[in-house]
């Protein structure tokens, strides 16, 4: 197990685990007309249009199954099934936000009203958490079982991912969701997406709190409710955000202390004479030192906003020390012939995968210079942040690699049993990559990944306090 996330928990552990594809064909639809409306012509769109008509499009997969409803995370292709991850449906919200216009809003109001829903209808719990991942629509199971049910149960709890053990509660995942219920409350002034976003916290400072020398709030629970005994930098990070906007949004200054204790425990993580941010701790007292993942590297700049300055050599670290490129010449490399993409990885340790060795059952080995294109747009988004001489130029070149593989990677996938718009979607990484974390990415087109490069599209800092 790492500091950071363990394969038995992570929301990315399984995917491409080399499983089958769901025989169940649904039609892809909204809870009405209108809100589908202009999908069919969404393959010639810009490309943040084609972006938003896959976040569209895996909405509305599940139209018999009711009008609350989750956004599902990969294609079918990845194996997943219908399953809705809170974090990629947390970063839905905040992309839909970043579009401005009512029908974004109208999506991301629907969004935040499904994580209220799965809040308080939960079938287990009552104090506010929300599950690492749920059910949007019905499938059979490898072994042959049948899942019936869409993200609302006939007794109207929320349909918790159990087949593939998504059921313990991440202060990451946690966090995500109150930072895109905050935003919600900000854009719409409606107190319920306040309500939640403070249950959210006060679930985290509950359950998360620690006074173990390296301080912070540890990971969460596992789906037998056991705390988890790690202490993650990005989900202090994200801490830092949530905890951030609790304080202004409610008035109530406590927040400001536990945003605080987070903030305290990732400046711990900086190593200066490296100029990056390590992952964690196993036991709250020794420093975990490898691997180093991208995201410690951007999210910080993007949470720290300008009491970070002293830690923006992170950016070029990750620019650097993370810098890929794939094409069809690498081992491994399941890129066309002609075509290239440049970006970065997970992590330190996906640049020296075993490339004889498989990720998963099942699956090639990995791709050591396989790009991880939601952390591609995470780092162009932060230098887009930044402004230092030649960011945006350097920005620019990784958003255009992001969106050469939305318009040609991923092709033929579909979501629900139903074909995608064209061109739509970007998928999670260029070839099979192994994390380091014990679990990989794939070529499937993803929420979260779709998500970011939205994000970094519209220059929309999801962190900002």
């Amino acid at each position: 197990m790492t500091g950071r996330q363990g394969p038995a928990f992570s929301r990315r552990s399984l995917i491409g685990a080399g499983l089958g594809i769901s025989a169940v064909g649904l039609a892809a639809a909204g809870t009405g007309q209108a809100m589908a409306a202009g999908s069919a012509d969404a393959g010639r769109g810009s490309a943040p249009d084609r972006g938003r008509a896959f976040l569209a499009a895996a909405m509305d997969a599940y139209p018999d199954h009711g009008g609350i409803r989750l956004t599902q995370s990969y294609t079918d292709q990845a194996g997943l099934f219908s399953t809705a991850f809170t974090y990629d449906n947390a970063l839905a919200i905040l992309a839909h936000l970043a579009a401005r216009t009512a029908g974004a809003l109208t999506r991301a109001t629907v969004l935040g009203d499904a994580l209220l829903h799965a809040q308080s209808h939960d079938p287990a719990y009552d104090d506010g958490r929300l599950r690492q991942a749920y059910n949007v629509g019905p499938y059979t199971f490898y072994d042959g079982s049948r899942q019936p049910d869409g993200f609302v149960r006939a007794d109207g709890t929320a349909n918790v991912g159990t087949q593939f053990g998504f059921t313990g509660t991440a202060v990451g995942d946690m966090a995500w969701a109150g930072i895109a219920l905050s935003a919600l409350a900000r854009r719409t002034r409606a107190r319920r997406f306040l309500a939640g976003a403070v249950r959210i916290g006060e679930w985290i400072e509950r359950t998360g709190r620690t006074d173990e020398p390296l301080g912070g709030y540890k990971f969460g629970v596992d789906g037998a409710n056991q705390k988890l005994p790690f202490t993650s930098t990005e989900h202090n990070t994200d801490l830092v955000c949530l905890f951030g906007r609790l304080a202004r949004l409610t008035g109530d200054r406590v927040w400001l202390e536990r945003r605080g204790r987070a903030e305290a425990f990732v400046r711990r993580m900086w190593e200066p004479s490296g100029g990056f941010f390590y992952t964690g701790t196993n036991d709250g007292v020794t420093v975990n030192k490898s691997p180093i993942p991208e995201d410690t590297q951007t999210w910080t700049h993007l949470a720290l906003g300008s009491g970070g300055r002293g830690y923006a050599r992170s950016l070029d670290w990750a620019a650097a020390g993370l810098a890929v490129l794939d094409h069809a010449g690498r081992r491994n490399s399941t890129v066309p012939a002609g075509q290239s993409y440049e970006g970065v990885t997970f992590s330190s340790a996906s640049l020296v995968a075993n490339e004889d060795a498989p990720i998963a059952e099942g699956q090639p080995g990995p791709d050591r210079n396989g790009v991880w294109f939601e952390g591609t747009a995470h780092l162009a988004l932060a230098l887009r942040d930044r402004r230092d001489r030649g960011d945006e130029a350097r920005a620019r070149r990784l958003i255009v690699s992001v969106e050469r593989a939305q318009d040609l990677l991923g092709g033929g996938q579909t979501v629900g049993g139903r074909a995608l718009p064209e061109r739509c979607g970007v998928v999670s990484a260029s070839s099979p990559l192994d994390t380091g974390f014990g679990f990989g990415y794939y070529p499937y087109r993803h929420t979260g990944a779709t998500a970011w490069y939205l994000l970094a599209a519209a220059r929309s800092n999801p962190l900002a306090a």
